[in-house]
């Protein structure tokens, strides 16, 4: 697949038809991604193909359990989990949690993630993610950009096989518990589960904002960046 249709068309997928993925093919996948740039070229990545299916249970279950937060949070009109949410926030996201467990679908993805055909579960080592943003006294973000890219090329490299997935963070809000079920020390976070398969279906076109959207020239609030200006 050309590079330019893959970054146009890898879009998240959750819901993937009744057949496996072997394990060549996800070694494969992850000989491509490994490629990833990192911090310092350290590849603080480690990655668990959960196979077993207690194991794979418990971990459905402990995202489930993030995900009603999750609804919840929306429910009450709220970015799930926002780094700038109040206590008001907080308070009005736990009062939606039993509505947000009403709503639940029996076949929904959280509720069938112990069946997907492969899912990856992405630790991090934090001794050696360069967290330049750690003093700032504010929400840290910069540490992941030794980690996220090489969870992306897991998702294109799926792409480029006609396979497809999803990158998701549901479970660190369990990530007690996730240690727990996989054994993970405590000098590695959980950075996101990855689930792959055969698309039951996708789409064909992704919706995103237009560069210009997004894009200004010199300040935050400068001109809108246009290249035939």
């Amino acid at each position: 697949m050309e590079l330019t249709d893959a970054l146009r068309t890898t879009g998240s997928v959750r819901a993937f038809l009744d057949e496996p993925v072997p394990d060549g093919v996800i070694y494969a996948i992850l000989d491509d991604a490994r490629f990833a740039p990192s911090g310092g070229n350290r590849q603080a990545w480690r990655v668990i193909i959960v196979k077993d299916a207690q194991r794979r249970q418990a971990l459905r279950d402990l995202y489930l359990d993030g995900w009603h937060d999750y609804i919840a949070h929306v429910l009450a009109g709220l970015i799930p989990f926002s780094p700038l949410a109040s206590d008001e926030d907080r308070a009005a996201a736990a009062a939606k949690r039993s509505a947000a467990i009403a709503v639940s679908k029996p076949d929904g993805f959280p509720e069938t993630l112990d069946q997907v055909p492969a899912m990856l579960v992405i630790c991090a080592d934090l001794a050696s993610l360069a967290a330049t943003d750690r003093d700032l006294g504010r929400y840290q973000i910069a540490g992941g950009a030794s980690i996220y890219p090489f969870v992306w090329n897991i998702l294109l490299a799926a792409r480029s096989r006609g396979l497809g997935g999803v990158m998701t963070t549901i479970a660190t809000r369990n990530e007690s518990g996730v240690r727990e079920v996989l054994d993970i020390p405590q000098d590695q976070i959980v950075a996101s589960i990855v689930a792959l398969g055969h698309p039951a279906s996708r789409a064909t076109k992704l919706k995103r904002r237009a560069v210009e959207e997004f894009t200004t020239t010199d300040t935050y609030d400068g001109d809108r960046f246009n290249p035939e200006s």
